[in-house]
């Protein structure tokens, strides 16, 4: 028999939603504007309610039960009703009001996201973008409003528009590193050079090369002595000669122009679909979360 929550079971339903999202109960706390005790006391209140335990919680990290992620996921649609509904009373002049949380990986921030901030800040100063770095966003289940992806990697269940054109690979590396180290002409020559690895994916597995050409693919495991998940280090240690890097056209171009970096392999380099906003199918936008997709579609910087 369905019954509808007390004003205080609303409230404990809300800080389990905050915590779960953030991961954490300061991070949370510090997002309400409220303490982390009382965010504490609410969940625990409705584990005892439910007679489920929620959320792992230790000294370091906050994890999501079973029960927990299921909640979580059911609550997601019905809490963004609430806020766009909240939102949408008393904006002044009708203008878009309201927190859009954004999920999308370091590159696609970089590209995207960094040059529209201060546009958004001037024309909708009642709306908060909020923006997590995650190199693989997935489905949106974990309350984000909006997602950026490679296009091939986004669930076909999700409204995706593209916002970059495709990308060429790139394998780079400085003039001298290159004056110790002959030019690959063909991908198995990488197999005698130092090659700048990069994790990525679930787990951090270390990401493979791939190259193509003439119907032709091939895709290695390579070594060398960096192995990094933060694309602005990788790029700097080919920058400073310690091996080659393999990454996007258009980031390495510039200083491919200037002259710090020696393009090799570029026959073999392959193309991938842009990167692509998308959001769950369905449900309207809210304007908040529409005026940043608005921003973001504006171009291909």
């Amino acid at each position: 028999m369905n019954r509808r929550l007390k004003p205080g079971e609303y409230a404990e339903v809300r800080a389990f939603a905050a915590v779960a999202e953030a991961r954490s109960f300061r991070r949370a706390a510090l997002d309400l504007g409220l303490t982390a005790s009382t965010l504490s006391h609410a969940v625990r209140a409705l584990e005892n309610r439910l007679g489920q335990r929620l959320l792992n919680r230790t000294t370091r990290s906050v994890t999501l039960t079973e029960a927990g992620a299921r909640l979580l996921q059911d609550l997601a649609p019905a809490l963004a009703l609430l806020d766009n509904a909240v939102a949408a009373v008393g904006t002044p002049g009708d203008a878009p009001m309201g927190t859009v949380r954004l999920a999308a990986p370091r590159l696609a921030i970089q590209m995207l996201v960094a040059p529209v901030i201060g546009r958004l800040a001037r024309d909708y100063p009642h709306v908060t973008l909020d923006v997590r770095t995650i190199e693989r966003p997935g489905d949106l289940v974990e309350g984000f409003d909006l997602g950026i992806q490679l296009g091939h990697e986004v669930a076909q269940d999700m409204v995706a528009v593209a916002v970059t054109k495709p990308f060429t690979t790139a394998v780079v590396g400085s003039p001298g590193y290159f004056a110790t180290h002959p030019p690959p002409v063909h991908p198995a020559d990488l197999a005698r050079h130092q090659c700048i690895g990069c994790r990525s994916g679930p787990g951090g597995a270390l990401f493979r090369w791939s190259f193509e050409r003439a119907g032709e693919t091939i895709t290695l495991d390579v070594d060398g002595t960096l192995v990094a998940d933060d694309s602005d280090l990788m790029l700097y240690a080919a920058l400073s000669g310690i091996g080659l890097w393999h990454g996007v056209d258009r980031i390495a171009q510039p200083m491919i122009d200037e002259g710090r970096l020696l393009r090799v392999l570029a026959d073999w380099s392959p193309t991938y679909p842009g990167f692509h906003l998308y959001y769950a199918a369905g449900a309207p936008l809210s304007p908040a979360v529409r005026a940043v997709v608005d921003a973001l579609k504006a171009g291909d910087p």
